[in-house]
């Protein structure tokens, strides 16, 4: 079955891409830069753009599963324009299976997010093809925010420092991921994800600190700071409220849930362990 991999240069996709390709599946990767993607034997490069309907249904023709994101932001358009894209041109191409990653509660809420993730879900939900949502919290490679700051000194500035979540590895999503796309029992499900231990930023970077053997210090940014940030790097009013809301007035995300493992048969990396496996990152 051949299956295509929507962000395919991204954390996600980029493991997926690699983990297809090793198990034999024949793994298509859509990006916008398919010259300059580097993809493990066994998979191939096709240009997609969700802006490009054109080009999402070459990316799609003949392709029988499809694992599905976008990182359009969050009211950046009037809505979730290139999920949509996405879902219609795989629904053109007669895919069979779809893998969608979504957001820890998805379209559960009234707020900005939620209005976005919900129809962006209700997309592929909606069509009569095997449909799996997945709805991971935070992720482990969030942490690779940090490396410009690592670069220039032990001192890492960062907001909601306090705010803990059970942040998963990216590779063990694209696991779950694939096996969805591959083995049967996934079909209707609604997978909520997390890793398997709740950790702030500011305890995630001590772990770090101890992976790299290295004194660093995390120095937490006020709310108001970090609303400042969002503000700065464009992200509309509505949204910026939103994720405020969210992040001080909730623990969502904190607790560690049991899917993971459950769906892995063993259980999930800890931050410890990635780390471990993305030191050279770091080390730049």
């Amino acid at each position: 079955m051949t299956i295509l991999v929507t962000g395919a240069t991204g954390h996600v996709g980029g493991e997926l891409v690699r983990q297809l390709a090793a198990a034999g599946h024949p793994a298509r990767a859509m990006t916008r830069r398919p010259s300059g993607a580097r993809l493990p034997e066994g998979a191939r490069a096709v240009y997609g753009d969700a802006d490009d309907p054109a080009s999402l249904d070459a990316a799609f023709a003949g392709a029988e599963g499809a694992f599905l994101m976008s990182a359009q932001g969050v009211g950046t358009a009037p809505g979730p324009t290139h999920d949509l894209a996405l879902a219609e041109a795989a629904a053109r191409a007669g895919v069979r299976r779809v893998v969608k990653l979504s957001v820890l509660d998805g379209g559960a809420g009234s707020d900005v997010i939620a209005r976005w993730h919900s129809e962006a879900e209700a997309a592929v939900t909606a069509r009569a093809w095997s449909w799996t949502l997945l709805r991971p919290g935070r992720f482990m490679s969030n942490a690779l925010q940090w490396i410009g700051q690592l670069k220039a000194g032990d001192s890492v500035s960062m907001p909601f420092a306090d705010r803990p979540a059970a942040s998963i590895d990216p590779a063990d999503l694209a696991e779950i991921a694939a096996r969805a796309l591959t083995t049967d029992g996934h079909a209707g499900a609604t997978h909520e994800l997390s890793g398997p231990q709740s950790l702030t930023p500011v305890e995630e970077l001590g772990v770090l600190a101890g992976v790299l053997h290295r004194d660093l210090r995390a120095v937490p940014l006020p709310a108001e700071a970090a609303r400042a940030g969002m503000e700065r790097y464009g992200f509309p009013a509505e949204v910026v409220d939103a994720i405020m809301r969210r992040t001080l007035e909730s623990d969502r995300g904190a607790e560690v849930l049991p899917t993971a493992q459950k769906l892995l048969g063993r259980p999930a990396r800890t931050f410890a362990q990635w780390a471990g496996i993305h030191a050279h990152a770091f080390l730049k």
